[in-house]
């Protein structure tokens, strides 16, 4: 299929928007589900794995492929809640565009934040659906003007409400200044356009003004037809539209109620007609390592092949499924390939197309299609997938460090082995998930984003792999820094297989600004100090910097000066370099008063108006700070900070103070000084 008949999108939003609802009903629609799936009654397509069906929540971001009017959608489907922020990163990474869905009650909640300004980094073109406009207190004006304060986006509602709550009958298309309504009888798969009526002329007219208005900014042949009082054509309302959708200044607005099956087809019309087709988009930025240098890659399928693990799935029988989004060149079945990260060769066994969790086999996949790879053993998330002859690195991509760790222990010998490979499994498919051993203890730790991403990992291991394991309780991860500024001179001399090494540095170790993290500078000339030494010195710095002087937590924040060095040509080493300047650093940390820094997470909680004092009081009881309250229709937004250790139980707590309509989003802020 042409590169112009493609949709990679991606279904983005706050938990409880109804993203997954949307999706189903966009598999049911496309013809891909035999029947509507629903996330309250545990059996949606998407959410497959079984504590997603449990919860009710999306963990794991599911590809599947779809046709729409002779077009094929390739849709990811990605998490909403804070924790699983890496599915949710390596999604758009992947993505050309992506509906942003918004509860018509909630508005624009945390989360859809977070995500928003994600798809800002990634520069992904949306589309925003708010859906659920059949609950209470739904407002679709209200979130219109959310989108453009908060999420300063430039928002261009395509269609209105007809109606609200109980009321909710259908949208107007202010395109074609129709309405619709959709057929309850086949679960809303045919819909009628009818005549506007009269007592909703007028804001169906002042509204297509406003849209032509915003529209005009971007095109001189719409200003000049709107000025004369012409009727502007219907082409090329959609060609405009569609360009600016793509350079990103503008976001058509559509609504819905997907649960009542209202509204979802015009978001496929809208994801054809609007979001780009891969080959809208300029060339991928990308590496080259044999020539050491940034080019970029035509989206072509007759280019050399390129394309980016970005997520990998364990399953029992095929081993790893490797989604894979080609970016140039076909890969075809049964044919080796490069692992450029890896510098390994690997064979393509066999080539998928998914549908949530059941597959058909394909014999090639071609640039700006997605599929799964099955028989790469050593790919990781992040990794490109190219040839020998051409090895270019896309973008790798950046995960935050872990900062929630618990020790878990296998119950029996035999259990050991199955820990190790459903730790090292879990990590393949996980980026934001670590597993290693406390060389103090021997207890081996697992660290990840937060107490759900945690919770879940730990019921995989134990449920999914059939693994008999203790878990400790979660601990925080630590940070270490420092706070004042010292110069320090280590000398070192030893004698090791009959050879003489000596070494002395003299280094300067100062605090620098919260988050910049650490840096290695050098005053010495290099004629003075050979650069294989100065290498060997900042590589016993950074690996001292792994573990602090105070309880053996990673140093931050230090930057790091040598100001001299001693050396003898004939005993001088690299070895001796290396270990003077990482007794050096540890020693010179000893005499900076270190301190212990933990980690501090925004914290952002949504309650009714009569529980906003029983909730403030009961973060500040956890040493939060509560920095703003926003008043919404439907809830109070309460924004604070709170150290992670205090956090622990919150969801328990929450849900016991505000009779369960309380929710919360928590993600990491900083590292800040540990009190008490």
């Amino acid at each position: 299929m042409s590169q112009k008949k493609m949709r990679n999108i991606g279904i983005m939003a706050h938990i409880d928007a109804g993203k997954t609802t949307t999706t189903e009903r966009i598999l049911y629609y496309t013809g891909k589900s035999h029947r509507i799936g629903e996330v309250d009654n545990g059996n949606a397509t998407m959410d497959w794995m079984e504590q997603e069906q449990n919860r009710g929540i999306t963990i794991v971001s599911a590809a599947t492929t779809c046709y729409w009017n002779d077009n094929q959608i390739n849709i990811i489907d990605t998490p909403g809640h804070v924790d699983f922020t890496a599915e949710v990163e390596r999604s758009l990474r992947v993505l050309d565009g992506a509906v942003a869905v918004f509860c018509a009650v909630g508005g624009v909640e945390p989360q859809s934040e977070t995500v928003w300004h994600q798809a800002d980094k990634y520069e992904v073109p949306r589309i925003a659906y708010i859906n659920k406009m059949d609950r209470t207190g739904a407002d679709f004006f209200e979130v219109i003007k959310e989108l453009t304060e908060k999420l300063k986006a430039n928002a261009v509602p395509l269609t209105l409400p007809i109606g609200a709550e109980n009321d909710y009958e259908g949208n107007i298309d202010l395109l074609k200044m129709k309405e619709i309504r959709w057929n309850q009888e086949d679960s809303g798969e045919s819909y009628t356009f009818t005549d506007i009526a009269p007592e909703r002329i007028e804001l169906a007219e002042e509204w297509r003004e406003k849209m032509i208005d915003s529209l005009s900014a971007f095109s001189d042949e719409i200003t000049e037809l709107f000025l004369e009082g012409e009727d502007v054509p219907l082409d090329l309302l959609n060609t405009v539209i569609r360009n600016e959708t793509i350079s990103r200044n503008i976001v058509p607005v559509f609504t819905g109620s997907s649960l009542k099956n209202k509204g979802v087809q015009p978001i496929l019309d809208a994801v054809i007609d609007f979001l780009p087709a891969p080959d809208d988009l300029p060339p991928v930025k990308c590496h080259n390592s044999k020539k050491d240098s940034d080019i970029e890659l035509a989206r072509d399928e007759k280019g050399p092949l390129a394309g980016l693990v970005f997520k990998i799935q364990q399953d029992k029988e095929a081993g790893p499924l490797c989604f894979i989004r080609i970016y140039s060149g076909v890969l075809k079945s049964g044919t080796a390939v490069m692992n450029i990260n890896k510098k390994k060769r690997e064979r393509v066994n066999r080539l998928l197309r998914m549908h949530s969790n059941n597959h058909e086999q394909i014999s090639s996949v071609a640039a700006g299609d997605i599929a799964v790879i099955i028989g790469l053993k050593s790919a990781q998330t992040g990794d490109t997938i190219g040839s020998e002859g051409f090895p270019v690195l896309l973008e790798k991509m950046d995960f935050p460090d872990p900062v929630i760790s618990v020790a878990i222990e296998p119950k029996t010998v035999s259990d050991q082995g199955k820990l190790k490979a459903a730790l090292d499994s879990l990590k393949m498919e996980d980026p934001t998930f670590t597993a290693k051993e406390n060389e103090e203890t021997g207890q081996l730790i697992i660290s990840g984003m937060g107490e759900l991403h945690l919770d879940v990992l730990i019921t995989r291991v134990l449920n999914e792999y059939k693994v008999a394991a203790n878990i400790g309780k979660p601990q925080v991860t630590y940070r270490e820094s420092i706070t004042e500024t010292i110069t320090h001179t280590e000398t070192f001399s030893k004698v090791l297989g009959g050879k003489e090494h000596s070494a002395e540095i003299t280094i300067k170790i100062e605090p620098v600004k919260r988050g910049t993290g650490n840096q290695f500078s050098s005053e010495i000339k290099k004629t003075v100090f050979p650069d294989e030494f100065l290498k060997a010195t900042e590589a016993g710095i950074m690996s001292s910097m792994n573990s602090g002087t105070l309880l053996g937590y990673q140093t931050i924040d230090i930057g790091v000066t040598l100001i001299d060095v001693a050396y003898n040509e004939l005993t001088a080493s690299e070895l001796g370099f290396q270990t003077v300047s990482a007794l050096g650093f540890d020693n010179a940390c000893r005499k900076a008063s270190p301190i212990l820094l933990e980690p501090v997470m925004n914290v952002d909680v949504m309650c009714p108006a009569d529980y906003v004092g029983e909730v403030i009081s009961s973060l500040t009881q956890r040493g939060g700070l509560v920095n703003s309250i926003d008043s919404r229709p439907a809830y109070e937004l309460i924004i604070a900070q709170a150290p992670l250790v205090k956090m622990f139980g919150y969801t328990t707590a929450l849900r016991s103070q505000t009779q369960g309509r309380g929710t919360f989003a928590m993600e990491f802020s900083h590292f800040a000084k540990k009190e008490g």
